[in-house]
């Protein structure tokens, strides 16, 4: 079925402006949507629109699947899985440079990283930019995060591996690598409802 292309590109920005960064095809979106029951929603303070908050959803439909093992890369370009963190829950975040409730959420966790050291909580933002990796480091590292590194999914392993998730997408898992909900949006998460389920995997 063919579309003329300015309504179509009216309503992709209109998506984004709605959400998150939203890249899925209504394909993916249908394979992969949980019940209602397994979906809780919210507006989270700090959206992309100032003055607006920002909806967001936890998404448990998933929960207790097994860690994944789509491959990414360190800033070095080391292919590398999940599972160099396992036995500590983690909480896995895509982001890109052009996700505008990304970059508006990734000062929040850099201070749940710092936060929750000492509870083993291991914060992993993905980039998923297909860029060169050092543009995307130097654009994180202008940010001057004290607790967050970045790494790389050139190839959107985990985007295609969580359905062509929007950005941005939290993951959290528990420390014997299972998962306990998705976060798809750009909550607060120095909120009461992100507080109580980062100490539902630190207290696992």
């Amino acid at each position: 079925m063919l579309f003329s292309s300015r309504p179509f590109i009216a309503l992709l920005l209109l998506g984004v402006s709605l959400g998150g960064c939203d890249r899925q095809s209504a394909r993916h979106e249908q394979a992969n949507a949980a019940t209602p029951s397994e979906v809780t929603g919210g507006e989270a303070s700090g959206g992309a629109e100032a003055g607006k908050p920002a909806p967001y959803s936890v998404d448990r439909s998933k929960a207790g699947s097994d860690l994944p093992d789509y491959a990414f890369k360190d800033a070095g370009g080391k292919s590398l899985a999940l599972d160099r963190f396992k036995g500590k829950p983690i909480l896995v975040n895509l982001w890109a440079t052009w996700c505008a409730p990304c970059i508006k959420e990734l000062p929040q966790l850099d201070r749940i990283a710092g936060g929750y050291a000492k509870s083993g909580l291991q914060v992993v933002p993905i980039s998923q930019d297909t860029m060169e990796a050092d543009k995307v480091q130097a654009f994180f590292k202008g940010k001057g995060f004290a607790h967050l590194q970045t790494w790389f999914d050139p190839d959107n392993n985990f985007g295609f591996g969580f359905g062509g998730a929007a950005l941005p997408t939290s993951v959290l898992y528990s420390g014997e690598g299972k998962e306990i909900a998705r976060v798809i949006g750009a909550p607060d998460w120095e909120g009461a409802e992100m507080r109580a389920l980062l100490e539902e995997a630190v207290n696992e």
